[in-house]
């Protein structure tokens, strides 16, 4: 089959493909603009694609297989793809997700980095008995939105922390060892109850501001809203107005502006997020490891063998 890697993202799950896959095929890394000899050509007379974005208006496609190596498909104009192209994602992202949710968080309880700058100046600012005591991330409570691959593994974590953990979903959740497990009609209603609200949820019509005014104004001063889903998910404007004056609290990994080819390195919002100390701010980096990467190097694989050998196809997102 004529596979193509598209982009900058999809060309990180090129290397090694060729030896996890059944049989010869001719396999190339394309650019994100197609905009070398052949590559148009290539990306159109491709059987399986594997890419992050594509819009009308990008070279019309014959594919069979749309495969993201990622879990989020808003970049997808699905009706931009031919008729009879199936588009599955992948996962794996989630143990990493959960790991730098728990750093940030760990962080915020466990002022590692302070103590050390100081006790190598002579300064026991921490000593026991004497020094400030820290805070415990165990006696917080955490909401999370959203109860897949990253909601799960993020409550797992929280459990064995000791946390109190309520879950927000859109059906049902029976869990007994949840504090709580509400449907999204209720998210208002948990967002003003826990010290942590994290959002997991993907991007979709469904999503997008799901977390607005209204859901930020009932935490509780001193709250932390903490975004590893989409940064639409969480609206915008509503989220500056509810930290500039620091009565909330952001960790944030995903965003509503991204680089491109015109803007390489923008700022990641039309507000000054970056001005706030109140706000910690990473490059959607929190899924990024070669753990995740090897995971869905593997699933692209197994579902291009899968289209080979004439068999069901997994984590399928349009049939």
């Amino acid at each position: 089959m004529r596979i193509v890697f598209h982009g900058t993202n999809a060309a990180a799950f090129a290397p090694g493909i060729e030896d996890m896959l059944d049989g010869d095929h001719d396999i190339r890394v394309l650019s994100p603009t197609v905009d070398q000899p052949g590559e148009a050509e290539a990306l159109s007379n491709a059987d399986v694609v594997v890419g992050v974005r594509y819009r009308a208006g990008d070279p019309p496609l014959s594919a069979r297989l749309y495969q993201l190596p990622a879990a989020g498909y808003d970049g997808i104009d699905m009706d931009a793809l031919p008729d009879g192209c199936t588009v599955c994602n992948a996962f794996g992202h989630e143990a990493a997700i959960a790991e730098w949710t728990f750093a940030v968080l760990l962080a915020r309880h466990v002022p590692l980095a302070d103590a050390d700058a100081r006790l190598r100046k002579g300064d026991w600012h921490y000593w026991a008995g004497t020094g400030a005591p820290r805070t415990e991330l165990g006696s917080r409570s955490i909401g999370i939105v959203g109860h897949g691959h990253i909601g799960k593994a993020v409550a797992d974590r929280a459990l064995a922390f000791g946390m109190a953990v309520h879950v927000v979903n859109r059906s049902p959740v029976e869990e007994p060892r949840y504090a709580g497990a509400a449907t999204l009609d209720r998210l208002d209603e948990v967002a003003g109850e826990v010290d942590i609200l994290v959002n997991t949820l993907p991007l979709t019509d469904g999503t997008r501001s799901l977390i607005d005014v209204g859901t930020l104004s009932a935490m509780k001063d001193g709250a932390i809203v903490v975004n590893v889903g989409r940064g639409p998910v969480v609206d915008e404007d509503a989220l500056w107005e509810a930290v500039k004056d620091g009565r909330l609290t952001a960790i944030l990994d995903t965003w509503y502006t991204y680089p491109s080819e015109e803007t390489p390195d923008p700022l990641p919002s039309r507000h000054p997020f970056h001005e706030l100390s109140n706000v910690t701010l990473s490059p959607h980096m929190s899924g990024w490891t070669e753990g995740t990467i090897a995971r869905r190097r593997a699933a692209v694989a197994e579902n291009i063998n899968r289209l080979a050998a004439g068999k069901p196809l997994l984590d399928v997102v349009r049939p």
